[in-house]
């Protein structure tokens, strides 16, 4: 009779001690408590292999020709408002990707075929080319008249 008596008095205590140590036992997982590997396991295991370099907008080349399958026109991010002329098109490695035509105006129509070389456009999520003005059938910009 005694014995359950102190044993009520002491359950609050030792219920929550034992709700501390589970919350303390899910934090003891294999990453927080790892240690340093063996030279055994360094010596099985080789160097460390770095990451692979990640390949730019023109996969490792400075330009890409493209051929145009669509002119649009593009609205850029939250502060800004100017609508920005862009061009979705066939790289010559056969992918298709969104590119800006920089300048004031362009004779680009569909089929035509363009220079293209990386360059992020700030404004425009998602597009990571531009076009090369004055080659091939895109013409240069036409300065304006006095």
């Amino acid at each position: 009779m005694m014995m359950s008596s102190w044993f009520w008095s002491v359950r609050p205590t030792l219920a929550s001690l034992s709700q501390a140590s589970r919350r303390a036992s899910a934090w003891t997982t294999p990453l927080l408590s790892r240690t340093m590997a063996t030279l055994n396991q360094m010596h099985r295991q080789g160097k460390p292999k770095p990451p692979p370099k990640s390949v730019g907008a023109t996969f490792g080349r400075p330009q890409l020709k493209a051929v145009i399958l669509k002119t649009m026109i593009r609205k850029p991010k939250k502060p800004n408002s100017a609508n920005r002329k862009c061009a979705r098109v066939r790289l010559s490695n056969g992918k298709e990707a969104v590119v800006f035509i920089p300048g004031e105006g362009h004779n680009l129509q569909e089929h035509n075929v363009v220079l293209v070389q990386g360059g992020r456009t700030q404004d425009l999520p998602g597009v990571k080319l531009t076009v090369v003005r004055g080659k091939y059938d895109c013409a240069h910009v036409v300065k304006k008249q006095k």
